[in-house]
């Protein structure tokens, strides 16, 4: 089953990629696959040209992460970890032109309508399923607690960050 705004996304997604290869041309799937065409051609003629580097990405975003790494499969790059690297780390070789001009630019833009999605599809749910007010706090003061002078009475995740994160306040 398919959400109403999974169908708008992808369509989205589509005009992105048809618009960093350069197509003029409508209707949605077949538009996308020639514009992915048109891209893994620019590639290859590109890596005859240029001289291949290895360029790193630091992607500690798990969407974002899987989102370029299917991008660089799309062209036929080979995105890669080396052992020891943080899981964050994706390497991927290709021509520097074809990075800084098609791959970053259409990843940067891809990413920026995923994270609308994402966002939207989020704020929906928790509207519907747990609370309508979905903004984020105010910055303000923290309240006054009542019997105030005294931290005895307030719960320790309430006196402040010295403890916060330490094993012994794990409740595992």
């Amino acid at each position: 089953m398919r959400l109403p705004l999974e169908g708008t996304l992808l369509e989205k997604l589509r005009k992105i990629e048809a618009l960093h290869a350069g197509t003029k041309v409508d209707g949605e799937r077949e538009a996308a696959r020639r514009a992915a065409e048109r891209i893994r051609a620019r590639l290859a003629e590109l890596r005859s040209r240029e001289r291949e580097e290895v360029f790193r990405y630091s992607l500690p975003d798990p969407w974002k992460r899987k989102l370029f790494v299917a991008l660089c499969r799309r062209y036929g790059m080979m995105p890669y970890r080396e052992p020891g690297r943080r899981y964050s780390t994706v390497l991927v070789r290709g021509p520097k032109s074809f990075h800084e001009r098609t791959l970053w630019p259409e990843f940067l833009a891809l990413a920026d309508e995923l994270d609308a999605h994402l966002q939207e599809l989020t704020d929906r749910v928790i509207r519907e399923a747990i609370n309508e007010d979905v903004s984020e706090p105010p910055d303000a003061e923290p309240p006054k607690a009542l019997g105030a002078g005294s931290n005895e009475d307030q719960p320790a995740s309430a006196t402040g960050p010295e403890n916060a994160g330490s094993e012994e306040d794990s409740p595992t």
